[in-house]
């Protein structure tokens, strides 16, 4: 893979990541390699993520870059990277709401139906985004994990409660991001973050 499709890959949308896969430009697992060291490099200075596996997103990756490769995705969303908001439900991954009154030792054996709908197109999750305690607050910040701070200016907040996935999108950390929105959510962390929620 060429260095400019490399740099270009965080400002790329899930449709033309689809195109590029389906035309062998580049593979879900070259693109989740990306995602992942973007992450490592801006986690720091953003918080936006509370929670990745990378041998488990490694792992997801070479399956769906195999279904590329046979001419056999799921979807368009085959290999997409897709963060989750810590409050829904991922299997074998813990789902905190942001809490210590969360037993984080529990068993996490079920995927919430936008999880589950994302594995079935062959979506790649790609980590679990910060939020505050149950989402209860319109900042993001909570006791376990602190504060996602604003990619324009990290001085500044995000928004909440989808904060985590607001920071990510304009970071480049993913192309999409699934969020909850109840009072502004969602709206909120768009609108500081210069995404579409």
């Amino acid at each position: 893979m060429n260095s400019i499709i490399n740099k270009n890959i965080p400002s790329l949308s899930a449709m033309e990541l689809s195109s590029m896969y389906k035309d062998k430009i580049i593979s879900p697992l070259e693109v989740s390699k990306i995602i992942l060291e973007r992450i490592k490099i801006n986690q720091k200075n953003l918080n936006a993520f509370c929670f990745y596996n990378e041998s488990d997103v490694l792992t997801q990756a070479k399956e769906s870059e195999k279904r590329w490769y046979d001419n056999n995705p799921k979807s368009l969303f085959d290999g997409v990277p897709v963060s989750i908001k810590d409050l829904i439900y991922v299997k074998g991954w813990p789902t905190l709401h942001g809490s210590k009154a969360v037993n984080k030792n529990q068993t996490w054996d079920i995927d919430a139906p936008s999880v589950a709908n994302l594995r079935n197109a062959g979506s790649i999750i790609i980590g679990k985004t910060n939020t505050p305690e149950f989402g209860h607050k319109g900042v993001t910040e909570n006791l376990i994990n602190g504060v996602t701070n604003n990619p324009w200016n990290i001085k500044m907040n995000a928004g909440g409660s989808s904060g985590g996935a607001g920071a990510a999108l304009s970071s480049g950390l993913g192309p999409i991001a699934v969020g909850t929105d109840g009072g502004g959510s969602c709206r909120k962390p768009a609108n500081y973050c210069g995404v579409v929620g």
